[in-house]
């Protein structure tokens, strides 16, 4: 697919990233193996032409859609690999709240929390990978609303809104032992103060909230 569609896929290199939470104090290392990550998060005419629905609150092709839970993102991974005739990385269980994701898989899935970091930074170490009006959709600057997708500034790696514009589902639980099945969203969102928008922020909601300001991006383990 072209990279109008939000699906162009870019090369992030093997590295290390060391992630932290606020709430325990804690903070961890994560070796990661090299992936592919999508160029900006998946938009609304992408998101319509696999799934045939348009669920986000501001009708826009070129916008990020929203409006999308957690459990909508995986299922639309799957239904994308087999669009494109890809192995699924996602197997659903009986119950209702079962899943298992299938590391050997070539398709499309959701990025893991510390790839998200590691892609976000590109190799840099701040908090930004530039200044925030210039990479990314915030209160600040975006009248309140959503934006087309791509039309900030770039990180090194040419990720595009991987700050501000919409938070990003990941594949990862927050706290399973505060807060249960809630996961990880990453990147802050057209609505968010700047200081919600950095490269280590880390926000959190339940797998079944559709929200506003809550997209996706795709990542591949392979190909």
């Amino acid at each position: 697919m072209d990279a109008l569609t939000g699906t162009e896929m870019i090369a992030i290199p093997p590295g290390r990233v060391t992630l932290s939470d606020r709430r325990t104090q804690r903070s961890w290392q994560v070796e990661l193996a090299p992936c592919r990550l999508a160029a900006s998060p998946v938009t609304q005419a992408l998101y319509a032409r696999i799934t045939g629905r348009r669920p986000s609150t501001t009708p826009g092709d070129r916008l990020p859609v929203e409006s999308v839970s957690w459990w909508d993102a995986v299922r639309f991974c799957n239904a994308l690999s087999r669009h494109e005739g890809l192995t699924s990385a996602y197997r659903f269980g009986a119950g209702a709240e079962e899943i298992e994701w299938d590391t050997s898989a070539d398709g499309y899935r959701l990025p893991t929390e510390a790839e998200w970091e590691h892609a976000c930074r590109a190799g840099g170490a701040g908090p930004r990978y530039g200044d925030l009006d210039e990479i990314g959709w915030y209160r600040g600057n975006s009248h309140e609303r959503l934006h087309a997708v791509g039309g900030k500034r770039p990180n090194a790696w040419g990720l595009h809104d991987m700050l501000g514009n919409v938070w990003d589902w990941c594949w990862d639980v927050y706290d399973a032992e505060v807060y249960g099945t809630y996961r990880v969203l990453r990147g802050g969102g057209w609505f968010d103060e700047h200081w919600s928008c950095r490269a280590s922020a880390r926000r959190r909601s339940h797998p079944s909230y559709q929200v506003d300001d809550v997209g996706f991006r795709l990542a591949r383990s392979h190909g």
